[in-house]
């Protein structure tokens, strides 16, 4: 392996990160060394120190779930145990973290990447084009403190792809929007901005939306599989299975994920009033501090629709994406409400079990 593969400086190493270094070596050890988490999954990580690449184990503290399991892009604190074995110790703090809840009925946030500058969210200008969704998921990527980029695939696909992109302009103020045709390197110029060496890119975005053939382009080789779109909805099965960083020839580092089927967030009231900053304009002139642009008299909200100033699916997914947040608060907080009770449950039965030990009634 090449030094410059190597250098954590290379991989997104940062003056910041050595001050924080510092002080987790005074808590953890002199003799533990940063590392940046290049592929995790079910417990099994694989990082880059500055010796090259190992396999890496979590001690208990980092294996507990939520925030303090490690993600794809984490830096870590690793005490080295073999040549090519190490173990996570303590993580850095992360200046961005990208999440979303995890399918299913339990309420648990799942862990997407971390230290990522920037997030392409990926949607193809073929049947996979879904403005709903695209919302979704530029919320989600403000939620994690990294940029969002919309990038329209498929160009050649589309005939109205300019009045698409105005479209995708509309319900992400202030966000790029680039069209690009991955296999004809046809509009590549502007992502490749934000791919300067040990940048972190990230992509999410639906199965088939083209997210493979953007990385391979990007990189001018074949570094990621790609698979066809089924008939109908286009829409493709998952040709990335797992997340992992990957290092492109010009230095940008890029972190490629499975796709996602149902955008389920893991936001804050606060993101949601951030994302529709357009409506937060007009309802200021609303008659009402709390009005919620619902059946309000004196609404200028409901007004901008009347008018065709706003467009109505947008003030739609405004209050649905506040429903589901609060729905998304009392479930998590019904969780912890549950997790306290086992815990005071263990605590009771092991005072039990002492007492009985001791002979005690």
């Amino acid at each position: 392996m090449k030094e410059e593969s190597t250098s954590l400086e290379s991989w997104g190493w940062r003056k910041p990160l050595q001050r924080q270094l510092e002080s987790l070596r005074e808590e953890h050890g002199d003799d533990l060394a940063p590392a940046r988490v290049l592929f995790a999954a079910r417990g099994h990580y694989r990082v880059l120190t500055r010796e090259g690449e190992a396999r890496g184990e979590a001690v208990s503290l980092l294996s507990q779930g939520g925030r303090a399991s490690p993600a794809v892009g984490d830096w870590v604190l690793v005490e080295r145990l073999e040549a090519d074995h190490v173990r996570l110790r303590a993580i850095f703090d992360r200046a961005s973290l990208l999440s979303r809840r995890a399918a299913g009925r339990e309420t648990k946030e799942q862990l997407v990447a971390a230290n990522v500058d920037t997030v392409f969210v990926v949607i193809g200008l073929d049947g996979d084009y879904n403005l709903r969704r695209l919302e979704r998921f530029v919320v989600m990527v403000q939620e994690s403190g990294a940029q969002p980029v919309v990038v329209l695939t498929k160009l050649d696909l589309c005939r109205e792809s300019a009045e698409r992109r105005a479209d995708a302009m509309g319900v992400a103020p202030g966000v790029p929007v680039v069209c690009v045709h991955a296999l004809a390197d046809e509009g590549l110029g502007p992502l490749r901005f934000y791919l300067q060496s040990g940048d972190t890119v990230a992509l999410i975005g639906s199965s088939g939306a083209g997210k493979s053939t953007l990385i391979n382009a990007l990189a001018g080789e074949e570094v990621m599989k790609t698979g066809s779109v089924r008939d109908g909805d286009d829409r493709g099965r998952h040709t990335t299975t797992h997340r992992e960083l990957l290092r492109l020839p010009g230095g940008g580092l890029i972190v490629d994920n499975p796709g996602v089927r149902e955008v389920q967030l893991w936001i804050g009231e606060e993101t949601v009033e951030e994302a529709f900053l357009d409506l937060s304009e007009v309802e200021g002139e609303c008659r009402f501090r709390n009005c919620r642009h619902q059946n309000e008299p004196g609404c200028a909200v409901l007004a901008a629709v009347e008018r065709g100033d706003l467009d109505p699916a947008r003030l739609a997914n405004f209050h649905a994406l506040q429903r589901e947040q609060r729905f998304e608060r009392l479930k998590q907080d019904e969780a912890a409400r549950r997790q306290r009770e086992r815990q005071f449950g263990q605590i009771i039965r092991e005072v039990s079990r002492e007492r009985k030990r001791r002979g005690k009634p």
